[in-house]
This record gives C-alpha cells, structure tokens and sequence, in this order.
C-alpha cells in the first residue's frame, strides 16, 4: 500500500510539473504577445456595480474617477437609493465634478444574480458603445481606461478582461493567502488557458465588452440566473465569433475578507462555482497543486525508511510552485509580495487542493447574506 501512495505521489507531482511547466510558457506566451498601445480612446461608459459600505470602498471609486482619459462617464447602481456604497460613490463623484457620474437604484432585483439587474439597468443607460464593467472591490492607476479601450481599436475585439494582483486590504495572514491565491492560481490558470485556446471569457473585476455584443446575446438579463456571470459573459462573445482580448494591464484587487471563516467561504463559493460552470475543468484541477502529493510522497517515503528521497520530492513540489509564483505573479502580474509570492504561495497551493475537494461536498453556497443552490450549467436558485 505505501508503495502504491507513493506512486500516487509521484503521479501528482509529474502532473503538477507539467502545469508549471505549461504556466511558465504561458506567461511568456503573453508577454510575447504585448505590443504598442496606440492612441485610441473613444468615449467609454464605466458601469459600477454597488452593494453596501466595504473597506476602502471610497478610495477605490475614487481611483476611477482620476483617470487620465479623454471622454468617459461612470454609472453606478444599487439595489436601494439608500445604499451605503452609493453613498460613498455620491461623495466620491462631489469631489470630481468634471467626470460625468449617474446613479440608479434597481429596487427589488428581477434576477437571482442581483449584480445582473444593476448591470442591465446601467447599460441601459449608457450613453456609450462599449461598456466597462468593474467590480467594487478593486482599485486602479491612472492609465487604466486606455489600457482598457486600446485592445477595441481591433474591430474583430468585442470584449476584453484583464488580470489582477490580489492585494490583503487590512493584512492578516488569511487575506494574505487569499491575496496571494488570486495574484498567482488564478492568473496561472488564465495564461494556461490563454496559451492553448485563446481566451473564452473575461474576469470580474474588469469586463469590458461592445453594447452590440450585449445586444446579440440577449441582453444582460441572459446572465441571471447564474453565479459566474463573469465567465458567462466573456464566453457568449466568444461563441458571436469575436475575440476576447486578454490585456498585459493588471489591476488590483482587494481582499476584505480577513478573517478565517469569511476568506475560507468565499474561496469555497469560488471553487464550487467554478465547478458547475466548468466541470471538466475543475475535475482536472486536481492535478496541477503540487504540495498535497510532496506531502504524500513525503510521508510515504518515510515511512520505507527512504528519508532523502521523501526530502527529494517535497522540495521538487515546492520548487514547482516557485516557479508559478515567478512566472505568473511576478513576471505577469507583478505582484511586488514576495513573502506572499514565495513563502506562502506553497501553503496557499495546499489550501487550494482543499478547497477543490470541499467544492464536491455541498453544491449550496452562501452569497450576499443568502443561501443557494448551484445547479449544472452554473444556473443557481434559493434554498428557502
């Protein structure tokens, strides 16, 4: 038996070099591919979607209001008038009266993705072609919108997204984890999927997509009734046969959730959505953590008496990860953490081979305060 787990161990570990192997030319893939942005800025409608008071909210708006960009208006939404982040986003506009900024409440959301209803009430609204959707909890430089409306000078462009540095808004060591998990497995996985496919959706934190494009998939209300909306969205461009620009601009992203029981859900939330939205995928994603089988090779190895060996591929499992962390949240996104990048990302790739096991236990998953379930395809509906 030991034999047979040290074998598994060892199995993992050759799968998860090959993933680090394919990271590293995926991150030189898109480096490769940066080319001179040229001067192309047309006028950009920023859609803000809004819910509640969050750390650092009033600064982060205030980022995209100081944006070095010619012609832009920032729309923001709410599900009540009363909003605490609407609030914040009225008093961050009083501030920057020369940027055009609206504010709209949904009332009741007709969608079980709220976001969704905000969304479509807003680009509605918008006065401009192509739509920049931005989530709440990130904060961006100057140069941000140019970098977002260079790819659109490519007529075949109908959407773009860009990575991110995740970034442990109060510290702490839980958000630190968290922080560092979205600097380097996430954009390990984008450049991955970059590299061998082109992308086939865009990210959250910046989708930014032609109202033409929202026009001929339906509309926005085509994405309520799903959890990864974000996903949804870059995927239905996709499938209209135009292209998804992957940009070498990186934003940060802020980690609120601080403490232990609120960064293990959300991180949970996040493996299971991906899960139902992705299955295949997801299963697969076994395969490329590495520590898990360093520690079972570990082990196993010990316990035959073969100490240097079980030394051997422990430290051959955190080299692996070096090299992502390198690759992907150094060279990519630039993440200036380096304890985060090399001394806890192998701690981070652990947790995250826990959280895609957890991912198989429960579809519910619990959002906004409320409780729902994930069903195939991504769709989600309320446990009441």
């Amino acid at each position: 038996m030991l034999l047979v787990l040290l074998g598994l161990g060892c199995f993992g570990l050759l799968t998860s070099t090959v993933f680090a192997g394919m990271v590293v030319a995926g991150a030189r893939h898109h480096l490769r591919q940066r080319e001179e942005a040229g001067e192309f800025t047309p006028p950009l409608s920023l859609l803000k979607p809004l819910h509640g008071a969050e750390p650092g909210l009033e600064a982060n708006l205030a980022t995209f209001f100081e944006q070095d960009y010619p012609d832009y208006e920032i729309l923001f939404c709410a599900r009540d008038a009363a909003d605490a982040g609407l609030e914040m986003a009225r008093r961050a506009a009083a501030r920057y009266p020369l940027v055009a900024a609206r504010f709209f409440n949904t009332g009741e959301p007709k969608y079980i993705n709220a976001k969704v209803h905000s969304m479509e009430v807003m680009a509605g609204a918008a006065a401009h072609e192509i739509l920049v959707i931005s989530d709440s909890d990130v904060r961006v430089t100057r140069d941000y919108l140019r970098a977002v409306a260079a790819p659109f000078a490519d007529p075949e462009v109908g959407a773009m997204t860009c990575l991110y540095r995740g970034v442990a808004a109060e510290g702490g060591l839980w958000a630190r984890l968290e922080a560092v998990g979205m600097s380097v497995e996430m954009t390990a996985g984008v450049l991955v999927a970059n590299m061998l496919e082109g992308m086939q959706f865009v990210l959250g934190p910046t989708m930014a997509v032609r109202a033409a494009c929202v026009q001929a998939m339906g509309g926005m209300g085509v994405l309520g009734d799903y959890c990864a909306d974000d996903f949804l969205l870059g995927n239905e461009v996709f499938k209209q046969g135009s292209r998804v620009a992957l940009s070498h601009h990186a934003i940060d992203h802020m980690v609120i959730n601080s403490s232990f029981a609120s960064s293990m859900a959300h991180q949970v939330r996040w493996m299971k959505s991906t899960r139902f939205s992705r299955p295949k995928g997801h299963f697969g994603t076994a395969l490329t953590f590495s520590m898990p089988f360093g520690l079972l090779a570990l082990g196993c190895a010990m316990a035959m008496g073969r100490p240097l060996l079980g030394v051997g591929l422990l430290a051959w499992a955190m080299l692996t990860r070096w090299a992502i962390a390198w690759a992907a949240g150094g060279r990519v996104v630039r993440d200036p953490s380096w304890l985060g990048l090399y001394g806890l990302y192998p701690l981070r790739d652990l947790m995250g081979f826990g959280f895609w096991a957890a991912s198989y236990f429960s579809s519910e998953i619990v959002w906004r305060g409320k409780l729902y379930q994930l069903l195939p395809g991504g769709r989600m509906r309320a446990v009441r």
